[in-house]
């Protein structure tokens, strides 16, 4: 369970969305869920995409957090976690209502979480080696 990377949650979600699951027609990740106002007087609004990228924010956290540990287990997380990337781009430049912003961001999100896990496991494993 621990090789299954988290951002493929994001992945699920936008393209539930861009199936229709949600019910809403149109473009969802405009949907405004809550508005507060501010003690300035503005107004702050989070909407259905802006949502999303924060839950993958998250998720990339913990991703770099799994990143760190230098068993079997995180290399396979890296295999998969560059396959998903790998899937967030072909779905990005060929499937019709993959073109927004929200996936866009979200795809980066995913770049940053194979750059980073590659180069957290690459610093901590040679700190591992000991040449005497």
């Amino acid at each position: 369970m621990r090789q299954i990377p988290l951002l493929i949650l994001p992945f699920i979600l936008y393209n539930l969305a861009l199936i229709g699951v949600f019910g809403s027609a149109g473009d969802p990740w405009h949907d405004e869920i809550f508005s507060v106002t501010m003690l300035s007087g503005g107004m702050w609004t989070m909407t259905l995409g802006d949502i999303l990228i924060a839950f993958a924010l998250v998720l990339l956290f913990v991703e770099i957090v799994k990143s760190t540990g230098t068993s079997n287990a995180s290399i396979v997380d890296h295999i998969l976690s560059t396959a998903l990337f790998v899937a967030f781009l072909i779905e990005f430049l060929l499937v019709p209502g993959a073109e927004h912003s929200v996936f866009f961001t979200v795809m980066v999100i995913s770049l940053v979480d194979v750059l980073a896990g590659f180069t957290v496991s690459i610093r901590s494993a040679g700190r591992d080696v000991n040449l005497h």
